[in-house]
């Protein structure tokens, strides 16, 4: 399935086959490499249904494309709203640290977001919002689903408080691209709590069509007018970059072989498309929009990343302060606060197969007294036997094949950070040009070296049980 993917988004118009309706259901429980356990056998691990057909998306053995975090699941749809009718998805929010419905145009780009927190339940209180409880009953809602381009640009980022006073949006335009006015829709959901995986306890929001006649169809009366099975119809570069493009990019006149991996290595924001091939070229335009230039990126996140070499050295040290975030994988009752909703760091092929290796997120990642951590990433080869949370450094694996095309020494690395406070200036959100990454982060500026596994195992003791 995920060769077939690969390699349709590698034509110019690009048709990509999902599983079938009825596959088999999910019912493995947990979060990060827990779900990556006991895959079914024939099928890829559910559940959708005829609207949600695509996903979930995340780390093996779901459907690894587009970068996903090893500890989030991701829907897809694409569909056609019939002319003058209106359609609204209902649900129950799930019991997660985030989840999110966001719009895309054909490049894969984001057109909008509607967080959490943007969602006003039908009765109750939103269990996104911080304060509020996060036990018992679950609330619904329901949003409407627009076939328009938005008339403002709502913020991203961060936790938007101007627009959380003006009270809930729980409307997402989605306009319709090419001949057939496709739309398409992701719903994500962040780290569930344990045993709730992959939906968070919840089922997966319905869609309510009402025709501009006024008949209301759901179910699969819906999905049929809405087209839900249509072919996607996307960029060629938008889940990935050809290999044909990759091989150049990889390949710049007079640069090293490790190209562009350097030491001590260099973090680049994430602006546009044309800034993220300029990891290898050089070109990065400093004016571009914020957070566009991923493949599928989430418009509440923002991200840095760095390409890695291991002829550099086996095992590459990352150290920085970490962001304080909400308590949620294990069920706390009430949605805490932090300077952060969420963060993690993955471990990345390259550019072409855009698959995720593993991730670690905030909550199961050591800190020392000081509130800094240490991830190491290497081969399972190469890693120290310290690597290991009780010795108070955490370890991200690299492929065996690396990039997963042509360099198997080549990983990228990424950071994500989700949702930052107001009052944290050192998110990635806060920072303006590629020229303040270190100087807006400070001490959560990723600092990092390569070393060789007994250096790691010298450097950093295990402390005595």
């Amino acid at each position: 399935m995920l060769k077939r993917i690969v390699t349709a988004i590698a034509c110019a118009a690009t048709t990509m086959i999902a599983a079938p309706d009825g596959a088999i259901a999910q019912t493995e429980t947990g979060t990060k490499s827990r779900t990556q356990r006991g895959a079914a056998t024939g099928a890829i691990p559910g559940p959708r249904d005829c609207f949600w057909r695509r996903g979930p998306f995340s780390a093996d053995p779901y459907i690894n494309i587009a970068y996903p975090d090893a500890n989030v699941f991701y829907w897809g749809s694409v569909f056609t709203m019939p002319e003058g009718a209106r359609l609204r998805l209902e649900g129950r929010y799930p019991t997660s640290r985030y989840m999110s419905f966001a719009s895309y145009d054909a490049a894969g780009r984001p057109v909008e977001s509607l967080p959490d927190f943007l969602i006003a339940p039908e009765a109750g209180a939103n269990p996104f919002v911080e304060g509020s409880g996060r036990a018992g009953r679950a609330q619904s809602y329901a949003i409407e689903v627009r076939d328009a381009p938005p008339e403002t640009v709502r913020a991203i980022g961060s936790r938007q408080a101007a627009e959380m006073a003006a009270g809930a949006a729980n409307v997402l335009h989605a306009p319709g691209y090419g001949a057939r006015g496709q739309q398409s829709v992701l719903y994500r959901i962040y780290l569930p709590d344990d045993g709730t995986a992959p939906a968070g306890g919840a089922p997966l929001p319905r869609p309510v069509l009402e025709l501009a006649s006024g008949e209301t169809l759901k179910g699969q009366e819906a999905c049929a007018a809405l087209r839900t099975r249509q072919p996607v119809a996307l960029a060629a570069d938008a889940a990935s970059i050809p290999p044909a493009r990759y091989r150049e990019l990889i390949t710049q006149p007079d640069r090293p072989d490790t190209w562009p991996a350097q030491t001590p290595a260099q973090w680049y924001i994430q602006l546009d498309r044309e800034s993220l091939l300029g990891i290898y070229t050089g070109e990065i335009n400093e004016d571009a929009r914020r957070s566009e230039g991923g493949f599928y990126p989430n418009p509440d996140n923002f991200y840095i990343r760095t390409i890695v070499n291991r002829k550099h050295g086996p095992v590459f040290l990352v150290r920085a302060k970490a962001p304080s975030t909400p308590q949620t994988v294990g069920g706390d009752p009430v949605m805490g606060g932090g300077q952060l909703r969420y963060w993690s760091i993955c471990s990345n092929q390259g550019f072409v197969n855009t698959r995720v290796n593993d991730c670690l997120f905030d909550e199961e990642i050591p800190v020392d007294p000081q509130g800094f951590f240490t991830v190491a990433v290497s081969r399972a080869e190469d890693r120290p036997r310290n690597a290991r949370p009780e010795c108070g450094v955490s370890w991200l694996p690299m492929a065996a094949d690396g990039d997963g095309m042509f360099d198997e020494d080549a990983t990228v690395v990424q950071i994500r950070h989700m949702l930052g406070a107001e009052d944290f200036a050192n998110s990635i959100e806060r920072v303006e040009r590629q020229d303040a990454l270190a100087e807006t982060l400070g001490p959560y500026m990723p600092r990092t070296q390569y070393l060789q596994t007994n250096q790691v195992e010298a450097f950093f003791p295990c402390p005595a049980r």
